[in-house]
């Protein structure tokens, strides 16, 4: 029987928030810094994108996606840890797909693959990023093997 996480049923989240600012001063070694923080105080994503600002300036917009409840622990991050003067935000509805986990064995140990699915039906696979990177370098071989491994079980549904 599949292993149940969160998630397990479909849904839509109405109580989401989208967050963003435009940044063209700061150094980059503090993005990495900012986005442990905002996943920390429970981001649920974040991300940035490279733009160009007024005068033709590079910069970078930060993203993030939070539930509406976080949006004042996310403005002290933002205001405290990046060179923003302002931060937009508006609602966002997030459709979720169902979850099932399943444990699959490689040549070189377990690997835990998460099925997608929409309406009952399986849509999408992928096998655990965590996982596939400890084997790879416990057993010294590339990831990309470890996923290829992967992939061909659950195309031929040995991991069933």
């Amino acid at each position: 029987m599949p292993q149940q996480f969160p998630h397990t049923e479909e849904h839509v989240d109405h109580n989401m928030v989208k967050m963003e600012v435009n940044l063209d001063d700061i150094p980059g070694e503090w993005l990495g810094y900012v986005m442990e923080q905002l996943f920390e105080a429970g981001a649920n994503d974040v991300f940035y994108t490279p733009i160009f600002m007024k005068k033709n300036r590079p910069g970078v917009m930060l993203q993030l996606l939070c539930e509406q409840k976080k949006i004042n622990e996310m403005k002290k991050i933002l205001f405290a840890e990046t060179t923003t003067l302002g931060i937009r935000y508006y609602p966002l509805y997030v459709h979720r797909l169902a979850r099932k986990f399943y444990k699959i064995q490689t040549q070189w140990g377990e690997v835990t693959v998460k099925q997608g699915l929409h309406e009952g039906k399986i849509v999408q696979y992928a096998p655990e990023y965590e996982d596939c990177r400890k084997i790879a370098k416990e057993n010294n071989v590339p990831i990309k093997e470890v996923y290829q491994k992967v992939w061909e079980k659950i195309g031929t549904n040995q991991w069933e």
